[in-house]
């Protein structure tokens, strides 16, 4: 489930179509110290009721006013302020910067047509990435799937990163990231927690009752099926990483096969060169081919010298941020 914050055009749909009118306001460039980056939104209703955050707080209330007269007129518009030192290092920064902001009313002449609001918050349900183009000259809008976006957009949506193309922003909308770790073993009690903080929404899978209960991860979702059951029920996409760790040819060799089989982009098991080697015997026996094999992070996690659980977790986390933001 979304946090609030992270449900922006969800709140946008359902105060519009509630008839309290709604208005989006998104960061579109930022220069400096600006708090916050691009693709940042806050909704505003008729009424003046907020959620989400383009500043920190710097500019917050002048938004507001343009957002509710922009809900008055129908019309975008693009808002640019500069942020004082002083502002800034009142609310956290030790410098100022400038941020523009996209001010778009759902619905009206110039504003976002509630259809292609309504497509966008459909196809986030579905975990379905999607591009939200505007044209910042002719309020011409476009919403873009990865298939349909041309070379610049589909660079952002690998690199999730929002921003300007030409006189259009692009404002991407990936699903959220997903962490799905195979054994209730010690690495995993560090390492849900740390992937959490990090923005994953993390599921321990381990059938073994005694080691995935709720007692050694409290609060944590934890699914007691087989790997390959729990797997097939999860269906691994483009924003999930899995990591096994269980040293259980039982349970590690089932995710294995289901995950090679997925599109998750990111695979890393626990085990010694020679635990991984032996592994590596066992898949090209059931018929991995090799280019499958070359997705497998094994030893799992950067090589920091890491000993205990907690560090191995680091290890395990950062090499999962290196394949996301660079690539494998």
């Amino acid at each position: 489930m979304r946090a609030e914050h992270d449900s922006i055009p969800e709140i946008a749909l359902d105060w519009h179509r509630g008839g309290h009118g709604a208005a989006l306001a998104t960061v579109v460039e930022t220069w400096g110290s600006a708090p916050r980056q691009a693709g940042s939104q806050l909704v505003v209703s008729g009424a003046g009721e907020i959620m989400g955050s383009v500043s920190g707080g710097c500019v917050e209330g002048a938004v507001v006013t343009e957002a509710i007269e922009a809900l008055a007129d129908g019309k975008s518009r693009v808002l640019t302020y500069g942020i004082s030192d002083e502002t800034a290092f009142n609310v956290g920064l030790a410098c100022g910067g400038t941020i523009r902001i996209l001010v778009e009313p759902v619905g009206g002449a110039e504003g976002m047509p509630e259809a292609m609001l309504a497509d966008l918050v459909a196809a986030r349900a579905d975990r379905a990435a999607r591009a939200y183009v505007v044209n910042l000259s002719d309020w011409s809008r476009r919403l873009l799937s990865g298939a349909e976006a041309p070379p610049a957009v589909a660079a952002r949506l690998r690199s999730d990163k929002s921003g300007m193309e030409d006189d259009s922003f692009v404002a991407i909308h990936n699903p959220a990231l997903r962490l799905i770790v195979v054994g209730a073993v010690h690495i995993a009690q560090a390492l849900l927690p740390m992937a959490r903080l990090a923005g994953y929404d993390p599921t321990l899978i381990d059938p073994r009752d005694a080691f995935g209960s709720a007692q050694r991860f409290p609060g944590e979702t934890i699914l007691h099926d087989w790997p390959d059951e729990a797997m097939a029920a999860l269906r691994p996409d483009a924003r999930t990483a899995v990591v096994t760790l269980t040293h259980d040819t039982k349970l590690d060799d089932p995710a294995i096969l289901a995950a090679l089989g997925s599109g998750c982009f990111y695979l890393g098991c626990l085990g010694s060169s020679r635990t991984h080697a032996k592994r590596l015997d066992r898949l090209r026996a059931a018929g991995v081919s090799e280019d499958q094999i070359a997705r497998i992070h094994a030893p799992v996690g950067l090589d920091i010298g890491a000993k205990t659980p907690a560090e191995i977790a680091v290890s395990v986390l950062a090499q999962i941020t290196q394949v996301l933001r660079r690539g494998a």
